[in-house]
């Protein structure tokens, strides 16, 4: 099929519901108690799922229904505020990547209207004195909370920890899919921009605005995202054949879908496909994408393995935090003075050698 056809298809608000096994499911369960054979067929299926759809879903997590029914009913309880109450933390005040990102603030898709949604930013808590935060890095450092909120900081954090180590687990995951020593990660993930953004979706009345919906087209920044969604439902991914699928929430399932940098270390093998959300159901939606990154300093260059002379290196070494930034800066309003002022995170491979030799190795 042409491309240009393709990109008609999905200029649409039009979706395809589908099977649950045309987006994979796979239980995991093997990576918390299972053997090595047992590894090896899940680290398989994930290998599948990356290379033909880029999305997958997750049984057997190992996040425990109650950690995240408190996520979901703080969620609601600080989008439920007064606006007043949720802008004391807004992006614009605060000009890092933490706290309130208020409805109209945010366009996923640059070429559309603003995204019909509401968020709130967090990552992984690092003291004041913590000396990237002091050098001014937005995407590392303390967290902000609500103070009016008794138990919001705790139970959504809970779930931060939850999620944060069953990523580390899809790591090991994805080590072993990609034939990596066990470990190969570890150091690239020390301190990694790993953002849990909660997200509330208002009730969408009336008709759908093809320019203006939940969240527009776009494929994630990082290395991985999990996302825990309601059953609400929404979330839409674009298939190679040009068309809309829709994710169906499955209860107990978690959504994870390739991103920029794992697609980049994986010379494109793996797939960072584009997907959004159009909330047409009448009723509110929340849902929790946790953005898994590399380490801010930590360059991304095609592995050996996924490159040869008749497939030579398809992206340049790329310099993950510059990366993220990068995008963030485009799409968030409380970045807008910044746009086109960031260093191009993407390097040559003659300054690659100087700056870090051995990186693509």
């Amino acid at each position: 099929m042409a491309a240009t056809s393709a990109l008609q298809k999905t200029d649409t608000i039009e979706a395809r519901s589908v099977d649950f096994d045309a987006i994979p499911l796979i239980d995991i369960g093997p990576f918390f108690n299972g053997d090595d054979e047992a590894k090896a067929r899940v680290a398989r299926e994930i290998g599948d799922a990356c290379r033909q759809v880029g999305f997958f879903y997750v049984t057997n997590h190992g996040i425990s229904e109650e950690i995240i029914d408190k996520l979901m009913g703080q969620t609601k309880r600080f989008f439920h505020q007064p606006v007043e109450e949720k802008m004391k933390l807004d992006t614009n005040v605060v000009q890092r990547h933490r706290g309130y990102v208020r409805n109209g603030a945010l366009y996923a898709d640059a070429t559309k209207k603003p995204d019909l949604q509401e968020g709130y930013e967090i990552s992984m808590e690092l003291p004041e004195d913590d000396p990237d935060y002091l050098a001014g890095n937005i995407m590392l450092g303390p967290n902000v909370w609500p103070d009016n909120l008794p138990g919001f900081r705790e139970e959504v954090y809970d779930y931060y920890e939850a999620v944060h180590q069953l990523g580390v687990t899809m790591f090991r995951a994805f080590e072993m899919t990609l034939g990596l020593p066990q470990g190969w990660f570890d150091d690239k993930i020390t301190r990694p921009m790993g953002q849990l953004r909660l997200i509330y979706y208002p009730p969408q009345e009336g008709p759908i605005d093809p320019d203006q919906i939940g969240i527009g087209a776009h494929t994630d920044y990082e290395c991985f995202t999990l996302l825990l969604q309601d059953q609400v439902g929404g979330l839409q991914v674009g298939n190679r054949e040009g068309e809309w699928i829709k994710a169906t929430p499955i209860p107990g399932a978690i959504v994870i879908n390739i991103g920029d940098m794992l697609m980049r270390w994986t010379n494109g093998e793996f797939v960072s496909t584009p997907h959004r959300v159009i909330n047409d159901t009448g009723k509110e939606r929340v849902s929790f994408p946790f953005f898994f990154g590399a380490n801010y300093d930590c360059v991304v260059s095609p592995l050996p393995q996924f490159t040869a002379a008749d497939n030579p290196a398809k992206f340049p070494p790329t310099r993950c935090g510059l990366w993220t930034e990068n995008m963030i800066t485009d799409v968030y309003e409380y970045r807008v003075t910044y746009r086109g002022k960031l260093d191009n995170p993407e390097m040559d491979w003659d300054e690659l050698d100087r700056e870090a030799p051995g990186a693509a190795e």
